[in-house]
């Protein structure tokens, strides 16, 4: 006997079983033992081995058997795809099976099956279902035509699947309808590339809205989304449209309502804002969504999360509906609180009395949290509507007598904002304050008592002895009152002298001496430095008038809100972050493409709304803020490149190869001579200041530095910037200011993905803390290993600020010289044939005006730059510069500059590969020669 008794047994292990019932004649034992494997696989364990006699089970009739089949096949077949390929007739032969169903199972089945070596062999059966006469079996195919394109999306394009889903578009079912719309959706926000094919237009518009009608809940949501995507030619269309999804607002879906919102709020962008449609659908909006107000508390949250985007957007549409967000007795915290916000953001001076009536109310409550909100919503109050300042001031009074704590901390709270927005108006209630000073415990609420007593310690005859009673526990102190009691005694000090001086020392002498907190320190040092060599300058800074506080200091910033108006009814909506902030990941967290209306009603469908039109225009745009994407954007790093390097980095545009363009002189100029003559790159010594040791001064223009980002954008930040290069590198010049009234730190940078992939090379190093009313200026090396995107303008770069105050985003151009590299100088021979290459449509002439220089010059100022002379001569009295350069991403741009003595303006020919970058390039030279 062989040894091969070894390997076979008479023990009937778990899959040993199994494999014999696969094989059993007996339909019925075949379709227990499938199903006996799915239930193994459903648990985790591994039964890839009975691979091949599953598949087997696919020749049946029984449909539940081959639904069976099919869920193993899809769980298995990335991991056997060599084995998973004797499949492919089965699904060829149930594509064309007489039971519909078998048909959809089989399509549904081939669209799941995520291996690249199967995916060719399904094209045919694919494209027959797309067809078939049965909408079960379409409507199924367009999802799997989706499905097939997130595989191989090169694939899906060269078998004319995008035209057979624009097809289905027509189709007479609207369920078909509705799952190519779904299908087209996905395929347009996945794809990399753009796909004009499957644009919406008025024609495709108006079959959706044909089938609007006839789907079903969640056909009508797939296709009011993709409807939303539409930018209407004209005011007339938009407000055909509109007409027909307002019935939309009455469904009983809570999905299809807010998309129903979502269309009618991006259309009234386009609408005449004052014109008396738009005032009818305000009139129309509010009734549905005050109903959702009456669903199960999660709709409600969901409802009213996308209700506080709509009031800040257009607080008209609710403005007679403060009663449907009062609170009720028996609401989730989380759907009080919601409430309370939309309140005050409705808050006007007609319906004052009678929120404050409520928030009174509310401030009786038991829940702690949503007391102290409603607190602080009476401030709020005050602050919005000045004519009930007094009546919330009044009313904050009330709330202080009733001596509970954390009611009377919150109110105190408040009331220093007050103040702060209605200076030397409510200090008479100062003295009952007071009263209250032993019971505050909170680091917020002592702060603006001491702040209060700092303030206006000229009307408290004790102000000195109350601080004094806050001063015997500072070391135990939280920061926050510890900063603010050594503010509030040095303008105590300064206001009376006299009576104060020990009690200053004592403070300065607590800060500087005995505490570990550089901020307290330094802030220490500083006002005893002021006191001790300056007491006047003390009082002109310590003392100086402080600014109003602004009304709403949590409104979303306006682009930001446009964004998330387009995405009313997603998850984004709730977050109220832009999808790629939790979508894509922590670092894509600023990828903004989205497409929203700009005000004016012009902007392309699918369009960035940060758009420049002419690459010399460089002033900068703020984007929004993600915010925006993803995580909490305060709480991710974006100080260096590392966040690029887990994706794959891409090093060079796409250069398409030219057609050869025969052995013509392109030129018209004779060119072939130039291999006879002229010396390449040279300089004003006709190339022989290295022979004497003459070194040439190389001067890289940089430009002046501009506005990249406002204060009033960056909450008191701002940023002024350029970009030069040095050393083979480019850097980005940036000068950031503070005129804020708080110390900023924390600095991190971050780009979004753009046409060249620049990217920080390091992270940020900049002074920090940057104190109040001073400037730091920083180098920031960069590199261009980051993540590709073709942008518009090409020289866009988007960029995002961290400081301890937020996350700031602006948009700034790249001089395109910068881009140069010193690689750029050709060797005749290869400039002459790549001249001659480069078809003749890609040359692209302009005239530079006004140029004060001479060939000499020109070529020196150029090649300084890194734009290389590589011939020169003269024909009929005119000098022809033959001239190379080179960008970081190897595409190469050949240039004939031709100088008529004793004239300024000079004439620039130009040929590339790319003819997309000549604009810029012509820009670059007319920038070097005129700086």
């Amino acid at each position: 006997m062989t040894d091969s008794k070894y390997f076979t047994t008479t023990k009937k292990g778990e899959i040993f079983e199994l494999k014999a019932e696969l094989n059993s004649d007996k339909k019925e034992k075949k379709k227990e033992a499938v199903k006996k494997v799915i239930a193994s696989m459903t648990v985790g364990k591994d039964v890839s081995a009975l691979f091949a006699d599953v598949v087997n089970c696919m020749q049946t009739d029984n449909l539940e058997l081959k639904k069976l089949v099919y869920l193993y096949l899809m769980n298995y077949a990335k991991t056997q795809p060599d084995v998973a390929i004797i499949s492919v007739n089965t699904f060829v032969r149930d594509c064309e099976d007489p039971n519909p169903l078998i048909r959809a199972l089989a399509v549904r089945t081939m669209g799941c099956i995520r291996v690249d070596k199967i995916t060719e062999y399904l094209c045919e059966p694919l494209r027959k279902c797309l067809k078939d006469e049965d909408p079960y079996v379409r409507k199924t195919a367009a999802v799997c035509v989706a499905k097939l394109h997130d595989i191989n999306a090169q694939l899906v394009e060269d078998q004319g699947f995008l035209e057979a889903l624009k097809d289905l578009l027509s189709d007479s079912n609207p369920m078909v309808v509705a799952n190519a719309v779904a299908a087209i959706s996905e395929i347009l926000e996945t794809s990399s590339n753009p796909q004009p094919s499957l644009e919406m237009n008025s024609g495709t518009i108006n079959k959706l809205l044909t089938a609007l009608n006839e789907c079903t809940e969640w056909g009508q949501v797939f296709i009011l989304d993709s409807i939303s995507n539409y930018t209407p030619k004209d005011e007339k269309e938009a407000q055909s449209i509109c007409e027909r999804v307002t019935p939309r607002l009455a469904h009983a879906n809570a999905a299809v309502v807010l998309s129903a919102v979502k269309v009618i709020m991006k259309y009234m962008e386009v609408l005449d804002i004052h014109g008396d449609y738009v005032t009818m659908l305000v009139k129309k909006l509010s009734p549905p969504l005050v109903t959702l107000l009456s669903a199960e508390p999660e709709i409600q949250y969901v409802a009213l999360r996308n209700i506080n985007l709509i009031v800040q957007k257009r607080s008209d549409i609710l403005k007679t509906e403060m009663k449907v967000f009062f609170v009720k007795y028996n609401d989730p915290i989380y759907v009080k609180l919601e409430k309370l916000d939309i309140m005050i953001r409705l808050t006007n001076q007609a319906n004052i009395a009678q929120v404050l009536a409520e928030l009174k109310e509310y401030a009786t409550e038991v829940d702690v949290d949503f007391v102290r909100k409603s607190v602080r919503a009476i401030g709020r109050c005050a602050i919005k509507v000045e004519q009930a300042a007094e009546r919330c001031v009044s009313t904050l009074l009330d709330l202080i007598q009733t001596k509970v704590n954390y009611v009377v901390q919150e109110a105190i709270v408040v009331i220093k904002d007050i103040f702060r927005k209605y200076p030397n108006k409510y200090e008479s209630i100062i003295a009952t304050l007071c009263e209250n000073l032993d019971t505050l415990d909170e680091p917020e609420a002592r702060a603006s008592m001491i702040w209060i007593i700092g303030e206006y310690a000229e009307r408290i005859d004790n102000a000195d002895e109350l601080l004094e009673s806050f001063l015997e526990g500072f070391q135990d102190e939280n920061t926050q009152v510890q900063l603010q009691l050594l503010t509030a005694i040095v303008k105590l000090f300064l206001k009376r002298p006299t009576d104060t001086q020990e009690l200053v020392q004592q403070v300065l002498s607590l800060a500087t001496q005995d505490s570990d907190n550089p901020d307290l320190r330094d802030r220490g040092y500083i006002y005893w430095r002021l006191l001790s060599t300056d007491p006047a300058a003390a009082k002109e800074v310590v003392l100086a008038e402080k600014p109003l506080i602004s009304e709403e200091t949590d409104l979303i910033e306006p682009t930001l809100l446009d964004e998330l108006i387009c995405h009313i009814a997603s998850l984004a909506s709730v977050y109220h972050k832009p999808p790629n902030a939790f979508v894509e990941g922590r670092f894509n967290f600023y990828y903004l493409v989205y497409r929203c209306f700009l005000s004016s009603g012009d902007a392309a469908a699918g369009e960035s709304v940060i758009e420049t039109h002419a690459p010399a225009v460089q002033q900068s745009t703020v984007i929004p803020g993600v915010d925006s994407l993803i995580g909490d954007l305060l709480d991710m790093d974006i100080g260096g490149p590392t966040s690029y390097q887990q994706q794959q980095m891409m090093n060079q545009m796409p250069i398409s190869a030219p057609p050869p363009a025969g052995g013509v002189d392109l030129l018209g100029e004779g060119l072939d001579t130039l291999l006879g003559g002229g010396g390449g790159g040279m300089d004003t010594l006709g190339g022989l200041s290295d022979i004497f040791g003459i070194t040439v001064q190389s001067s890289f223009y940089t430009p002046p530095q501009e506005v990249w980002l406002t204060a009033a954008k960056g909450k008191g930040m701002e940023i002024t910037g350029t970009y030069t290069r040095r050393n083979k590198q480019i850097y980005m010049e940036l000068t950031f200011t503070n005129k804020a009234m708080q110390p900023m730190l924390g600095f991190a940078i971050q780009f979004n993905k753009n046409s060249f992939g620049i990217q920080p090379a390091s992270p940020l190093q900049l002074q920090s803390p940057l104190p109040p009313n001073q400037s730091a200026s920083t180098s920031l090396p960069l590199n261009t290993q980051g993540q590709i995107q073709k942008m518009e303008p090409l020289t866009n770069l988007q960029v995002a600020i961290k400081n301890n105050i937020g996350v700031f985003y602006f948009s700034c151009q790249i001089p395109m010289h910068v881009l140069f590299t010193e690689e750029g100088e050709m060797d005749k021979k290869d400039f002459l044939a790549s001249w001659k290459e480069i078809p003749s449509q890609n040359e692209v002439q302009s005239t530079i005006t006004n140029v004060q220089h001479n060939a000499d010059t020109v070529s020196q100022k150029l090649r300084n730059n890194n734009i290389f002379t590589i011939a020169k001569r003269n024909v009929e009295g005119q000098d022809m510069l033959y001239q190379s350069l080179s960008l970081t991403n190897g595409i190469r741009v050949l240039a004939e500059l031709k100088i008529q003595p004793g004239m300024s303006n000079f004439t620039l020919s130009l040929k590339s590969r790319v003819e997309d970058i000549c604009p810029f390039i012509q820009q670059s030279f007319d920038t070097i020669l005129h700086n």
